[in-house]
């Protein structure tokens, strides 16, 4: 597996605080699994963490609008003293991910070639599925990022838009999800992939009903964990690594729509208080 180099970006990088948060950026709840992994590899870091609920999903979107709203929430995310972004979100990083470490001056990662990784580390057969939202699996971004490290690997792209209303309206544990997930993975089984990616934030927290389906022969990956290690090496590169732990009401949350729903998920997920300000983006 290839070694991660600086980016330019990082090398250029001018942030000195070690005592600046993470900024995490998602089109709703999803990038909380980011979040989570991020507390459980990193617990001296704190978070920022902005949803940006009232304009989720971005699956359907066109890449040049979601790649605004990613500039909108990146330019909030500067204004809260943050030592490195997260693009939490499948969408918004096949969107737009050169585009926001080519404008911003601080060191930006995105949660696809993480996924990647990580999937080519544990297939044995060299057939990868890949699942993610409309705009994801449009852009190819996986299928780019899997060749450009093992051209021999065959790669099966599914869309599947309706697990991101399903989690994000708090309806993964019902017969609807189930049969939803059945219909969508079923083309994936009969390609007899033995590694799954889950290509959209939001999927991992569906993971036990898309393992139903898939059984147990196949691995599902998910970006979160192999993102915070890759957030971790790039602070230790750049010396910005907090080890000190400290309290999780240092956290903050921010969403664009109602905080409701967005803390009632949030605290079931991460077993911890979540309360979320919203923040109307101009």
């Amino acid at each position: 597996m290839p070694k991660l180099k600086p980016s330019k970006k990082e090398e250029e990088s001018t942030i000195t605080d070690r005592n600046h948060a993470i900024g995490l950026l998602d089109s709703g709840v999803g990038g909380l699994t980011v979040a989570k992994e991020i507390f459980r590899q990193l617990p001296g870091e704190r978070i920022v963490y902005f949803g940006d609920t009232a304009r989720m999903p971005y699956g359907p979107r066109p890449h040049a609008e979601v790649r605004g709203f990613g500039r909108q929430i990146i330019r909030f995310l500067e204004t809260q003293d943050v030592k490195l972004v997260i693009v939490a979100c499948n969408s918004a990083t096949a969107a737009g991910l050169p585009h926001y470490q080519a404008e911003f001056d601080l060191p930006i990662i995105g949660v696809i070639e993480p996924g990647v990784r990580a999937a080519l580390k544990h297939t044995r057969t060299g057939r990868v599925g890949v699942i993610g939202t409309t705009g994801t699996i449009a852009s190819g971004a996986y299928e780019r990022s899997i060749r450009a490290i093992n051209p021999e690997v065959t790669v099966f792209s599914l869309a599947c838009p309706l697990f991101v209303l399903i989690v994000e309206n708090d309806l993964v544990d019902t017969p609807e999800a189930l049969r939803v997930a059945e219909e969508y993975l079923n083309p994936l089984r009969e390609a007899r992939v033995d590694v799954l990616i889950l290509g959209c934030t939001h999927y991992p927290l569906m993971s036990h009903v898309l393992a139903r389906v898939m059984g147990p022969e196949v691995k599902l990956i998910s970006s979160a964990e192999e993102t915070a290690r890759e957030a971790e090496e790039v602070l230790r590169r750049l010396k910005l690594n907090q080890e000190e732990a400290k309290p999780a009401n240092r956290h903050r949350y921010f969403v664009s729509g109602s905080p409701g729903p967005f803390e009632s998920i949030g605290r079931k997920l991460l077993c911890r208080p979540v309360e979320a300000y919203q923040v109307i983006l101009p």
